[in-house]
């Protein structure tokens, strides 16, 4: 818990106890579904938590944002997310039924009422959303044409409505020919070496 508020010292009390929550929480629902590595458990607030915080360096959402987060796991990048932003609409969705309960389970057990999660894939998602965030689930292009139907066109962001994508590696190949692109660096905002060579890639509308 002292990593996230290394980085993030200004976080409300409330914050803080949901946060802190969320290591009880996940060692005891990944016991019995397993939804992170089990090696990673250790390093969740690390590897998991901050990692998905790494959005919120590039983009304080507006109030009111609506954000779909594709692929999510466990709950991530959504469930740090929805904390850190408690006035931002959050929808999770897996096409992994038992990973989307517990996503539920811990949202409802420290109390999260602006994040809901849902058992389908991308392409069944309805609705419109400003931003779409995700960690690696998939090659960009096939990424792209899952969710860009699903993209609002009304902003009410500093940054244009898009892609938030967590992932590492060199991306070169996999991004060329993609428009509006741009690629942050995660050491620029963290100095820990699990983030050497991660990134974080927005792709505007």
């Amino acid at each position: 818990m002292d990593i996230i508020l290394k980085y993030f010292p200004d976080l409300l009390e409330k914050q803080i106890k949901q946060f802190s929550q969320l290591q009880d929480l996940y060692n005891e629902w990944n016991s019995q579904i397993n939804v992170i590595s089990r090696k990673d458990m250790e390093n969740l607030y690390l590897k998991h938590v901050l990692h998905s915080l790494a959005i919120a360096k590039v983009i304080s959402f507006a109030d009111g944002t609506k954000v779909l987060d594709v692929g999510t796991g466990g709950g991530f990048p959504g469930i740090p997310l929805a904390i850190l932003f408690p006035n931002v609409e959050f929808l999770l969705v897996d096409s992994i039924g038992k990973k989307i309960k517990v996503v539920n389970e811990v949202a409802n057990s420290i109390g999260l009422k602006n994040l809901r999660a849902e058992h389908k894939r991308a392409e069944q998602v309805n609705g419109q959303f400003d931003f779409v965030v995700s960690r690696a689930v998939t090659r960009m292009k096939v990424f792209q044409q899952w969710v860009r139907k699903r993209i609002s066109t009304k902003q009410r962001n500093i940054l244009f409505n898009g892609i938030l994508y967590l992932k590492g590696g060199d991306l070169t190949e996999e991004l060329r020919g993609i428009k509006n692109v741009e690629l942050y660096n995660i050491p620029d905002f963290f100095e820990e070496e699990f983030f050497e060579t991660k990134k974080l890639v927005y792709i505007s509308l």
